[in-house]
């Protein structure tokens, strides 16, 4: 990196770190995205203003780190096995779901839960599916999209958050797999949220449009 761009990278640091008003803390995100320089200096300070007080910084920051990828990727995981702060995590998640980076799956999967039907941090939950879905749905790796298939399967079909159940619903209409379909189907067995029954019934529709065409019409004679 040149030392005027340099200079002025840690001139826009620096006026993040010591902002007085959130648009201040805005316009230095703002001019750190835009420069494009993905260096581990400009992606620290990024994560450090998701912490801001006022959500717009926190937002502006997401934006940020979305737009820097995949490079702010490992450091994003890194910030999210450091931290203990849900609303620090929550934007973690939303980033990363956005980016829908390989790397990130694990992270996103583990967000879903196993085996935990309730969790307090239900939009995050739900954010991380549709983030799983944007992964399988990109990926060519048929082992990526299996593990998706199966997370987002449990995800529709055993936890007690109606959102989250229908998050995976999106997602699995996204990955359009054959078991994305087979799931979605069992899915409409056992589902009694109005809402969710509806999305369910709009992925089979929009799946059975690419997968399964139905027989042409034979005319009566």
């Amino acid at each position: 990196m040149h030392t005027h761009n340099s200079h002025h990278i840690e001139q826009l640091i620096s006026q993040l770190n010591h902002a007085s008003t959130p648009q201040d803390a805005i316009a230095a995100i703002t001019a750190l995205a835009t420069s494009g320089i993905k260096e581990a200096t400009v992606i620290n300070a990024l994560i450090q203003a998701l912490s801001h007080h006022h959500p717009s910084v926190g937002a502006a920051s997401v934006e940020a780190l979305v737009q820097l990828a995949p490079a702010t990727v490992k450091a994003l995981i890194a910030a999210f096995a450091a931290s203990s702060d849900q609303g620090l995590q929550a934007y973690i998640i939303q980033a990363l779901a956005q980016i829908g980076d390989p790397e990130a799956l694990d992270l996103l999967a583990e967000v879903v839960g196993v085996a935990v039907a309730n969790h307090c941090q239900g939009n995050v939950r739900r954010i991380a599916a549709r983030g799983l879905g944007r992964i399988g749905s990109t990926s060519n790796d048929t082992e990526v999209i299996r593990r998706i298939e199966d997370k987002l399967t449990w995800a529709l079909l055993t936890p007690e958050d109606w959102g989250l159940r229908y998050a995976a619903a999106v997602s699995l209409q996204e990955i359009a797999t054959p078991g994305a379909g087979a799931a979605l189907q069992q899915a409409t067995d056992q589902e009694v949220d109005k809402v969710v029954l509806s999305r369910i019934a709009t992925a089979l529709a929009a799946l059975n449009v690419v997968h399964f065409s139905p027989l042409p019409q034979i005319p009566a004679s």
